[in-house]
């Protein structure tokens, strides 16, 4: 507004008005001459002239007056300007200037004046613009005055220009009329959103800031959303370079629930990059050279500008050699040569390379290398099954983990190397045609198994480490290279192992014997109760049948129970075998007299029974009193014969006498 009064003010002090001026500027600018010519008037009445000279003033003034009424009429008449020297502002004031019709000269006035009706939007022209103002002319008695920042998404703003405007209230306490474009835009928005994206419509907008993931955009007087993805064809890295600025949009999606509105600038522009692309790709060729910028980098290949339309380098293209990251060899906004692999007309898709530039590495390869040549190369990749050593760029050999070692364990590569190690190894294949070739580093050790019979002969004794367990028995490990399985029967002599844990455990060191030696599946039979003299040459003598022994029942089941015996020795006693002489049976931990009723040297196996013991003495104990039987009747019988020989009437009788004797003794 401070603006706009000293534009009145330039105006009052005599300059011509512009074009743009109105009426009441005008009318202004001699309202404040006229207080210049009273303050010229008051100073040229301090003077005393005498009568003659007051009364030649007084007439030469009221001449001058009816000629400046005069002028005044003409002029108004015309609506157009005079200058302040000769506009008389009593006139103006008395309805003698409108020759008696001032009201319906007015009336006249206010007719051509718009209607305006406070909370209604109408349009206005733009008549002026200062630094921090509009002056919007709406065909009412005075213009208003709208803050600049209102018009800040219009750069573009210029006089003559046609806006909607608010109008608050037609005149405050200053007789201002108060006008605003925000809130006319705001009313207007939703309308003119819906009308663009029903429309298709370009439509301006005011970057306002940016958010996570895109822009803020002032459109209409709505805030609306500008994906990231949809700011320009290609991915923008920095986004502060667009706040502030006015761009050109489309509507391409609107939420009437949350009155959420999402515009695109890279929707302008599609349509005619995709002409672009339809244009660039009917020209292109498989193997033609082209050169392009390096427009984005990703961790599976980077896409080249080529001029309008892209392409993808995979990042197996980029480099005959191994590459981790396309970091490597490219950087953004990099130009480079590049050539075409293939092209898709229908998906716009373009496969690029820039490793065809160059020979294959496998050209230039060594002629003279051949199988069995040591080389040296550097570990560029592990697996699980092996590693890919490059023994120069773009030349690589893989190492299988089985030709790592000559053990026969299941060992994974990473037990022997990792990535960046230098190591040497043998060629043991090579394939020029299809560029392949496999090495190994066993090799470069001799091959245990060679001379396996001189260094491990059959009976010799070592050392080995345990390996792994079986049910069966045990893994060992003599060397490197040289494997070997003790079988569970051959680690004692005495003890019936069930599992080899209850022996031994996992990385400890065991003395070993061989027993047998198989080349051609590189194992050994190998033996570690071997290394001890047999005991049951000694047992066999000691447990004879029949023989007693006391014993501690260790263990029972249904079918018997382990006898632990002298010595270290086992036996086993069946159930009918555990019966004691009071008829309850044994129990584990009873100590008891056991009886072998069976020896089994090949076996290893002793029978015992705890029954037999006093079974037998019982039976001896019978046979014992039998037989004293048997001997005291023969010696009746004989003497009852030597008496027959002499026998008289009596002597019967006596005979008689005997029999009853000996009958009752045989009850």
């Amino acid at each position: 507004m401070e603006d706009y009064q000293e534009q009145q003010k330039t105006l009052v002090n005599g300059e011509q008005p512009s074009e743009a001026t109105s009426y009441e500027q005008q009318t202004t600018a001699v309202d404040a001459e006229k207080v210049i010519i009273d303050d010229s008037a008051e100073i040229t009445d301090v003077s005393e002239p005498d009568a003659l000279e007051a009364e030649a003033i007084a007439t030469d003034e009221k001449e001058r007056k009816n000629s400046i009424k005069k002028v005044t009429r003409q002029h108004l008449s015309k609506n157009a300007s005079i200058p302040v020297e000769q506009f008389d502002w009593d006139t103006l004031e008395n309805d003698d200037l409108y020759e008696g019709n001032k009201t319906e000269i007015a009336e006249q006035y206010n007719q051509t004046l718009s209607k305006i009706a406070e909370n209604e939007i109408v349009e206005g022209t733009v008549v002026a613009i200062t630094k921090r103002e509009v002056i919007v002319n709406i065909g009412y008695k005075s213009e208003g005055v709208i803050g600049i920042a209102e018009f800040r998404y219009n750069p573009d703003l210029k006089v003559g220009d046609k806006v909607e405007v608010y109008v608050e209230t037609t005149e405050d306490k200053r007789g201002q009329l108060i006008l605003s474009h925000k809130q006319a835009r705001a009313l207007r928005s939703w309308d003119r959103v819906n009308e663009a994206l029903a429309n298709d419509e370009i439509i301006k907008g005011y970057i306002k800031c940016r958010t996570k993931g895109g822009m803020i955009v002032d459109v209409f007087g709505i805030e609306a959303f500008l994906p990231g993805s949809q700011i320009d064809v290609k991915p923008i890295r920095d986004y502060d370079m667009f706040v502030d600025k006015t761009m050109e949009f489309k509507v391409v999606k609107i939420n009437p629930e949350f009155r959420n509105v999402v515009i695109s600038h890279k929707a302008l522009i599609e349509a005619e990059i995709e002409a672009q692309k339809k244009e660039i790709i009917s020209h292109l060729e498989k193997g033609q050279v082209l050169e392009g910028t390096v427009k984005n980098i990703t961790s599976y290949g980077v896409f080249i500008d080529l001029g309008g339309v892209d392409g993808l380098i995979h990042i197996t293209d980029l480099s005959w050699g191994r590459v981790t990251h396309p970091e490597e060899v490219v950087t953004l906004d990099e130009k480079v040569n590049v050539v075409i692999l293939d092209f898709d007309n229908d998906k716009k898709r373009i496969a690029l390379g820039i490793k065809q530039l160059t020979p294959h590495p496998w050209d230039s390869l060594d002629a003279n290398l051949k199988v069995g040549d040591k080389v040296k190369g550097k570990v560029v990749v592990m697996a699980d099954y092996g590693a890919f050593i490059e023994i120069s760029l773009g030349v690589e050999g893989l190492i299988h983990v089985s030709e790592m070692s000559w053990s026969q364990h299941l060992r994974s590569a990473q037990d022997f190397m990792k990535v960046g190690d230098e190591v040497e190894a043998v060629i043991l294949t090579i394939d020029r045609d299809e560029r392949k070739m496999s090495l190994g580093i066993k090799q470069l050790k001799d091959d245990p198994w060679i001379n396996i019979e001189a260094k491990y002969a059959i009976g010799s004794k070592h050392v080995a480490k345990v390996r792994n367990f079986t049910n069966f028995g045990i893994f060992v490990e003599i060397e490197e290279g040289v494997d070997g399985l003790i079988h569970i029967s051959d680690l004692s002599w005495t003890k019936k192992i069930k599992h080899p844990a209850e022996f031994t455990q996992i990385g400890a060191m065991i003395d070993v014997q061989v027993l047998e030696i198989d080349k051609e599946n590189r194992r050994l039979s190998l033996g570690h109760k071997q290394l001890e003299e047999n005991p049951w040459d000694v047992f066999e003598s000691l447990f004879t049948v029949e023989s007693i022994h006391e014993g501690t029942i260790t263990e029972m089941s249904d079918k018997g129970a382990l006898i632990s015996l002298s010595y270290g020795v086992e036996g086993f006693a069946p159930a009918k075998g555990l019966k004691k002489q009071d008829g309850t049976m044994a129990k584990v931990e009873e100590r008891l007299p056991f009886k072998v009723t069976e020896f089994a040297k090949a076996a290893k196996k002793i029978i015992v029974s705890h029954t037999r013991v006093f079974e037998d003495e019982q039976k001896d104990a019978e046979i014992k009193e039998k037989a004293s039987n048997e001997s005291t009747t023969k010696d009746a019988i004989k003497k009852v014969q030597s008496s027959i020989e002499k026998t008289t009437l009596g002597d019967v009788e006596a005979l008689a006498a005997l029999r009853d004797e000996m009958e009752n003794q045989g009850k």
